[in-house]
């Protein structure tokens, strides 16, 4: 909820009441050295951009500059641009019914000066939230000029003004967020005509609309997204509104393991899927994690293209939501994911990768290869060291212990029975015990291990659960 807005609704108000102008990037400037200064986060959420992009940007922004950011798909730009909203005061005051959101104290549209000349200290004045100083697009084929400048409204015209008058002009999104933070998604993508549209606002800070002598000068942040591949290959940025940018900074996927966990853990949705808790332990958070590093530095993937986070986002919550499916039809009342909820994660993914044209026809297997690495490589972490002699004993007494993604479990507990070391097990696997289902989960997870480092084997029947029997 929203704080009451200030108390001034007059021009004469403002002014007994000490208000000072200035300008977005003035604000945006002030409010990002108080946040240096206290220590608070200056871009909450943001993930592993730490000692990379946001110094870049915190430079931009101090210096006051319009800015790209380059970077391929799902890397965080859209929601890095977002942010910026937060550097913003959380309330600016406007002259009351404004379109383009002009200042009390320095109006500059016709309506506006009409007003002070006829009002003075009584022009009424109302308040804006930062959250509605934000202005956004996806550039896309279709966007004309007058989507983002203006053009003339028709039905003003029909009222019977006429062509000259500077009101019948109807503004684009750009004026309407005049005092604020415009951004513009997949700039390259934007016709080049159309990008001409916007040298004005970047360099002289107005707009020209049509044959109207007008001059609104703007004060507005932009800030665009562009992709590398779209940067120099489908579309371009025109070489006249690149010079007008004043910086262009580089983002990138999580560097660190780590760091890629983080951002899994943050964005992933699947605490509470139709009212059932879903846990995905630790270990197939990072099994997904090292799943997508996989993929990415693959010889197989395209690397102009990227796997974007969404990606891992995705493999997330598609094993949450398996452990949920198990769960409802088990009758269990607390879905916790197992390594038998990894699979199907890879045709669900598979159209998020987009790979080089020698693998064509071999897709699924290169994922599915890249999968079995990612389970391998954690066991190895977190179990490699570990006493599994307990479970091992079992099979070579000659016991197999047949699981799949449709048992429960309760029955999977039953099936493979006492495990001598099963809490050290859990210990190193973070987990804490409490429940059926994550011990199943870990057992479950050793069981996979051991099969892919070749102390156990494993035969896969041919039914669609993904029914596997494990066996020396």
């Amino acid at each position: 909820m929203r704080p009451t807005t200030p108390p001034e609704t007059t021009l004469g108000d403002l002014r007994a009441g000490g208000h000072v102008q200035r300008t977005v990037k003035a604000e945006i400037r002030h409010n990002l050295l108080a946040r240096m200064r206290s220590g608070e986060p200056r871009f909450p959420g943001i993930v592993g951009f730490d000692d990379t992009v946001l110094p870049h940007l915190e430079r931009a922004l101090l210096a006051g500059h319009d800015l790209v950011l380059l970077g391929e798909r799902g890397q965080g730009k859209t929601r890095l641009i977002r942010t910026l909203v937060g550097l913003l005061d959380e309330w600016t005051p406007v002259v009351a019914g404004c379109e383009i959101n002009d200042h009390p104290y320095a109006p500059v549209c016709v309506r506006c000066l009409r007003l002070a000349d006829e009002r003075g200290d009584d022009l009424p004045v109302a308040w804006r939230h930062r959250d509605d100083r934000f202005g956004e697009k996806l550039a896309t084929p279709d966007t004309a000029v007058g989507d983002l400048i203006g053009d003339v409204d028709p039905i003003k015209v029909a009222e019977g003004r006429t062509l000259g008058d500077p009101e019948t002009v109807h503004y684009g999104l750009v004026p309407r967020t005049n005092r604020g933070i415009f951004a513009i998604n997949e700039l390259p993508d934007l016709a080049e005509r159309i990008q001409v549209a916007l040298l004005n606002v970047l360099e002289e800070r107005d707009v020209q609309i049509r044959g109207y002598a007008l001059r609104l000068p703007l004060d507005v942040l932009l800030v665009a997204s562009a992709n590398p591949e779209d940067y120099t290959n489908r579309g371009r940025i025109i070489t006249p509104l690149k010079d007008r940018f004043g910086a262009e900074i580089r983002t990138h996927y999580p560097l660190a393991l780590d760091t890629e966990l983080d951002l899994i853990r943050q964005e992933a949705e699947f605490a509470d899927l139709g009212g059932v808790p879903a846990e995905v332990p630790g270990h197939l958070i990072e099994v997904v994690g090292r799943f997508t590093r996989l993929v990415r530095e693959s010889s197989a993937v395209d690397a102009r293209s990227g796997v974007s986070a969404r990606f891992a986002l995705a493999g997330a919550e598609t094993v949450a939501a398996g452990a949920v499916r198990r769960a409802a039809l088990a009758g269990e009342e607390r879905a916790v994911a197992r390594v038998c909820d990894l699979p199907a994660i890879v045709p669900s993914l598979l159209g998020k990768v987009e790979f080089e044209v020698s693998e064509e026809g071999r897709e699924q297997e290169v994922l599915e290869h890249l999968l079995r690495r990612a389970v391998a490589e954690t066991f190895r972490r977190t179990l490699g060291a570990a006493d599994l002699d307990g479970l091992r004993a079992r099979f070579e007494a000659g016991a197999s212990v047949e699981s799949g993604e449709l048992v429960g479990a309760g029955e999977l507990l039953r099936r493979v029975g006492p495990v001598p070391g099963l809490a050290r097990m859990m210990e190193r696997l973070g987990l804490s015990g409490d429940s059926p289902g994550q011990a199943a989960a870990a057992i479950e997870f050793a069981l996979e291990g051991m099969f892919l480092t070749r102390q156990l084997s494993k035969d896969v029947g041919d039914s669609p659960d993904g029914t596997a029997t494990y066996r020396t």
